[in-house]
């Protein structure tokens, strides 16, 4: 076990990752933002979207200062989108509360909205070098097969036990060297499948590694049925080729987020037509679209409706609607599947795919 941290830190000036975006410069803000985008996101996946966040938004007065919309937009496909909420209130209360000045405190960063004990540990040693330890999802994976932990992660006794393990293997010195590494491991050796034991640096000490356990830590979460819910999306078509999009509640699912007007069945759908007074023809529905979250399947139905003459009730003196159309100067946040159908509406006709 003292072999560990040495090991780990050995292999990581040769085979490590150190041309990442947010490693250069790697200022407080900048890792923030790299370690909320990380959350439950790969690093191939983040990277685009932290290059097109940073020139946006390079520091965090300018993040402040936009609009919750624009930070939405730029966040469009990643998913989790209470995520850029919570960097957007964050960077808000930095600025009101402390001057605009990072928080360089594990205790101040863990009072702001989306950041827990870990992402404030991540951010406070790959930026300032501080001593502390991170248990982010690669790195309870490591600790579970070096330690031969049993249980699901998930549970308080497994979790706290991993705290205890990730503290007592943290060094005081070079930490932001020893985050990354750890991290880095978990990416790219001590994968949850097909881990490459072999060229592991700390295969020796690892106990999964001498007794075969690799494919059985770190248990899985104990599975449970998703259930299945119905939704139908109003897609309204008005004359001019734009659609009718409405923000949704803060909230909740996509929270803050542009979308079709939505209900949980079409007879809903139909009583809220009539009582906004609209009349429409040509409908037409599209195929059904399944898109899932953490815990259920939602079952979506689109509906395309194109107006009949003008009739539509005071869209313009809303400020939770708004006519839309992808070519157009308005950039909203919204959630894959509204961008796929979009996308969809103004390629193909109902039923092609691209």
């Amino acid at each position: 076990m003292a072999e560990f941290t040495p090991s780990l830190l050995s292999w990581y000036k040769k085979h490590g990752r150190h041309d990442l975006p947010w490693q250069q410069n790697p200022t407080c803000y900048r890792v923030w933002v790299s370690e909320i985008m990380l959350q439950q996101t790969q690093v191939t996946t983040v990277i685009p979207y932290y290059q097109r966040f940073m020139q946006a938004f390079p520091d965090i007065n300018k993040l402040a200062a936009a609009e919750v919309d624009e930070v939405l937009h730029l966040w469009t496909g990643l998913g989790y989108y209470a995520r850029a909420r919570n960097l957007h209130k964050a960077a808000n209360t930095i600025c009101s509360e402390h001057k605009g000045e990072f928080p360089e405190s594990q205790d101040e960063l863990i009072n702001l909205p989306g950041i827990g004990r870990s992402t404030a540990a991540a951010i406070l040693s790959l930026s300032l070098n501080q001593p502390l330890s991170i248990l982010d999802g690669n790195v309870k994976r490591v600790l579970c097969r070096y330690h031969a932990v049993r249980g699901w992660y998930g549970e308080k006794k497994v979790e706290n036990q991993l705290w205890q393990l990730a503290e007592s293997h943290t060094p005081l010195k070079n930490t932001a060297e020893y985050t990354q590494a750890i991290m880095d491991l978990g990416a790219t050796l001590c994968r949850r499948s097909q881990p490459d034991c072999e060229v592991c640096p700390v295969r020796k000490g690892c106990q999964a590694y001498e007794h075969g356990l690799q494919a059985e830590l770190p248990e899985k979460k104990p599975k449970k049925a998703k259930p299945v819910k119905q939704s139908c999306f109003a897609l309204i078509e008005n004359k001019a080729g734009e659609f009718l999009l409405a923000r949704r509640p803060p909230a909740g699912i996509w929270g803050g987020l542009w979308g079709f007007p939505e209900f949980a069945s079409k007879t809903e759908l139909d009583n809220w037509l009539e009582n906004r007074g609209i009349r429409t023809k040509n409908n037409n529905e599209y195929p059904q679209i399944r898109h899932t979250f953490s815990h259920f399947h939602l079952d979506i139905t689109p509906l395309k409706y194109e107006l009949k003459g003008n009739a539509i009730k005071a869209v313009e003196d809303k400020t939770d609607e708004c006519w839309y159309k992808p070519d157009g100067d308005l950039k909203l946040g919204m959630a894959a599947p509204v961008k796929k159908l979009i996308n969809e509406l103004f390629s193909s006709e109902p039923g092609e795919t691209e």
